[in-house]
């Protein structure tokens, strides 16, 4: 029986560079890691795209998602061939429940003051990070000229994104594994942990790491999702 692949999925003002400390981990334990682009043009959309993804993989996958991402996986993670997800400081919304929806339930400190919109021709709008404040707030424990490199390479998120309801919640069916940072500011800690038990997620929750804790510790997400990947494994193997 073959390991599941791991799908890494970024999240918001990132890319799938966020994950090359982890995936240079996984890959060279031997697993098959693929590190996707997330189109970032809003909650189904971006789910589609992945379920596209998914299906162009053969055999089983374990769904790693950071951020915006976590909701993206539980989307699409409804996939026949997902046996597992791995929430990396990542929303898991319950069907018809939004980020806007979960960030009101415990609103963090930092929400609101740092994105900046820019106007579509379309009437819509993009969101992105104000560059000055990318480093105090989403990757503290990340070297500086990281952060700053992140901060000028983000890319931007659909702003509609954080209105749009999740029509599947993945973690209902599969079984789900969540890291996060206790000095997580994009999303308060107390929103992890409520999604997460509600999700009957095994949580580790890393003291003093920021929102990018797959940057700053990526040993510790390494671990968990090599804990998702064995039992996994095992699962298939029964």
């Amino acid at each position: 029986m073959s390991k599941p692949t791991i799908l890494l999925i970024h999240g918001a003002f990132g890319d799938a560079s966020s994950w090359r400390p982890v995936f240079d981990r996984l890959d060279d334990d031997g697993h098959t890691v693929i590190a996707a682009p997330n189109p970032l043009r809003g909650l189904a959309a971006d789910a589609a795209y992945l379920s596209v993804v998914i299906d162009q993989i053969d055999g089983p996958i374990v769904l790693v998602g950071h951020s915006y991402g976590g909701s993206v996986i539980t989307v699409a993670g409804a996939s026949d061939k997902v046996t597992g997800l791995v929430y990396v400081a990542g929303f898991a919304p319950v069907e018809g429940e939004s980020i806007a929806d979960l960030q009101a339930r415990f609103p963090s400190l930092a929400m609101g003051n740092f994105l900046q919109p820019t106007p579509l021709p379309d009437g819509t709008a993009e969101l992105t990070v104000a560059p000055q404040r990318f480093h105090d707030i989403f990757c503290a424990d990340v070297p500086d000229a990281d952060a700053a490199f992140m901060a000028h390479a983000q890319r931007p998120l659909l702003a509609t994104a954080f209105e749009e309801p999740a029509t599947a919640a993945a973690w209902r069916m599969k079984p789900s594994w969540a890291v996060f940072g206790t000095a997580d500011q994009p999303i308060a800690p107390q929103l992890h942990r409520f999604s997460y038990d509600r999700a009957g997620s095994t949580v580790t929750a890393v003291e003093g790491a920021s929102h990018f804790v797959q940057l700053s510790q990526p040993d510790v997400v390494a671990d968990v999702i090599r804990d998702a990947v064995q039992a996994s494994t095992s699962k298939l193997a029964a």
